[in-house]
């Protein structure tokens, strides 16, 4: 010890400092070790895990104590880490998964009938849905903090343990509410004993599954919008037969719409989850369909958007965007609602000048084609997009992307003197052009995400746009910034003309141009836009919005001299 007033030596200070920065050290160390050990660990479980989901018959996939409360159906105790099975329920922590994926069978996609010639209940016990009751005794299930009460994988109804006993032995499986919607696990068994594969006896068949049945087929894009392909795709598989639900980045329409032909004919509905974009290939794998002669296999459509855009899905009543504001439950109620309309489909033929022996490029038009701002937006956009797809997974940044872009063209101006570049001509007739930097050509009402861009907002009355008359409506734009003045309902565009063949020669230098939002820089050339054929969809008439109720009463109060009053939007068609 030092006595007061005498000095430290040098050397004692020196070692107090080194052995502060000595355990300094170690206190930032030794934790940043830990997190990248167990970070490691957890890839290379997650990694294990993967591969043992691939090779699995369940859907498993990965949760932990921080998505929601489960149970382990095979210990009952409460999971940390573990999986759940998103077509038949199951749950399992880590340990018992491989138990879990032996023992429990999952949903069975196709299986011969009960022994009273009906379907059994297959029951899951555990982890029943929030707010669900006991069909016995019709109390709430699943109140408990632990395993309890059952759950029926096709029919969704829940009973309580107690109460099971007290189910009647002749009680079977109806499918529940969705049973109009839901292939049968018993239709594909006697399908696959059909040796002579014939229309007629797939209607016999059908009989078995009560009147009015018509399935749904879900194809889900799990790269649109805000990635929520892969999240709706489990709760789809929960409530239909896993063989209706496909995820187009591993199987393609053409192959996934083949299920259509072992269907009753006339009796498909395909929903499609993603954006137009989706929307079209998904059509095109139809169109496909009936040059093989399968014309009466033909689906309706349907959409639940999760694009960017959605302007098809917004013209047919389904919405601007989804981002899980209702149950699927609702969606499939509103299928059930949906009425049947006719939808027109346009050639766009690009013919290269000076390219006489290469063939013309060939593309499929549902929503809109235009050539200038809008399309140069849509091709930056698209490039970066390509780049670093990563950033572009939330709908808010993708339209934040095109705002930026629709604002350096406002500067820039690439697009100008369009009118000196290029000719227009509709039905054959040469239409002058004022100073346009863009020239837009459409098919729906609904254009650049929710503006309805023909009808405008002025008093100037104009014949309404249809789905099915055969029509295009063509529009020209003074620049970037005229685009967003139309967008926000402070101008309109210049109303050039409908007609039912469009052609545009582009005379000189190259121009940005696109095609439901595919984009590309074209050269020299004349396009050609003619009608192709017309597509079944179903239309969704709750969801009209005030706007709509505005036109259709401008509409009907002041029709045109020529125009006899029509309802705006797509006109209901026979099924």
């Amino acid at each position: 010890m030092y006595k007061e007033g005498e000095e430290v030596p040098d050397d004692c200070g020196s070692r107090e400092e080194w052995t502060l920065l000595f355990w300094t050290s170690l206190a930032v160390i030794v934790p940043v070790i830990i997190t990248l050990w167990c970070s490691a660990q957890r890839s290379k479980r997650k990694t294990h895990m993967k591969d043992f989901f691939r090779k699995s018959k369940h859907g498993w996939h990965y949760t932990d104590l921080f998505n929601k409360p489960t149970y382990c159906c095979v210990c009952s105790q409460h999971i940390l880490q573990g999986a759940f099975c998103d077509c038949c329920g199951v749950c399992a922590d880590e340990q018992c998964l491989r138990r879990a994926d032996r023992i429990l069978m999952c949903k069975e996609i196709m299986a011969p009938c009960g022994p009273g010639g009906g379907m059994e209940h297959r029951w899951v016990r555990g982890n029943v849905p929030l707010a669900s009751y006991c069909a016995v005794c019709r109390q709430q299930c699943g109140t408990q903090p632990k395993l309890c009460d059952f759950r029926c994988v096709w029919c969704q109804n829940t009973v309580h343990d107690d109460c099971m006993d007290s189910l009647p032995d002749a009680d079977q499986c109806e499918l529940g509410e969705f049973h109009s919607l839901i292939i049968p696990p018993h239709y594909l068994y006697e399908v696959n004993k059909l040796r002579r594969r014939q229309p007629e006896e797939y209607s016999q068949l059908a009989s078995c599954c009560g009147s009015g049945w018509t399935p749904v087929l879900v194809l889900a894009n799990t790269r649109s919008g805000n990635n929520m392909g892969e999240a709706l795709l489990g709760e789809f598989r929960t409530v239909l037969n896993p063989v209706q639900v496909f995820d187009l980045s591993e199987l393609t329409p053409s192959k996934a719409l083949q299920l259509c032909t072992l269907l009753p004919p006339g009796s498909v509905r395909v929903l499609v989850c993603g954006g137009d974009g989706t929307v079209g290939w998904v059509l095109d794998a139809i169109d496909a369909m009936k040059l093989k002669g399968l014309d009466q296999f033909m689906p309706r459509v349907t959409i639940l958007p999760l694009g960017t855009g959605n302007d098809l899905s917004n013209t047919l009543g389904w919405g601007a965007g989804y981002a899980g504001e209702i149950p699927v439950e609702q969606v499939l109620r509103n299928i059930l609602d949906a009425e049947v309309v006719k939808m027109d489909r346009w050639k766009v033929q690009v013919a290269s000048k000076g390219l006489y022996f290469r063939k013309p490029k060939v593309l499929s038009m549902n929503n809109y084609f235009s050539v200038g701002p809008d399309a140069l937006m849509a091709l930056n956009f698209h490039a970066h997009r390509e780049k670093t797809p990563s950033f572009f997974s939330s709908r808010i940044v993708n339209k934040t992307v095109y705002f930026l872009y629709g604002t350096k063209d406002c500067l820039v101006q690439e697009c100008k003197d369009l009118d000196k570049r290029i000719e227009l001509e509709l039905d054959g007739e040469r239409v002058a052009l004022p100073s346009l930097e863009g020239i837009i050509v459409c098919n729906i009402g609904y254009w650049g995400g929710g503006c309805r861009l023909w009808e405008g907002m002025g008093d100037e009355p104009c014949p309404p746009t249809r789905l099915d008359d055969g029509l295009l409506e063509v529009v020209g734009v003074f620049g970037s910034f005229h685009c967003a003045q139309i967008q926000v309902k402070l101008a309109n565009p210049v109303r050039l003309g409908q007609a039912h063949t469009v052609r545009l020669v582009l005379k000189s230098s190259k121009m940005p141009m696109q095609v439901d939002g595919e984009p590309w820089a074209q050269g020299p050339c004349t396009i050609t836009i003619t009608h192709k054929t017309q597509a079944l969809m179903l239309y969704h008439s709750a969801e009209q919005t005030d706007d709509d109720d505005e036109s259709s009463a401008s509409d009907t109060e002041s029709p045109t001299p020529h125009d006899s009053p029509r309802p705006p939007g797509p006109a209901p068609a026979r099924a």
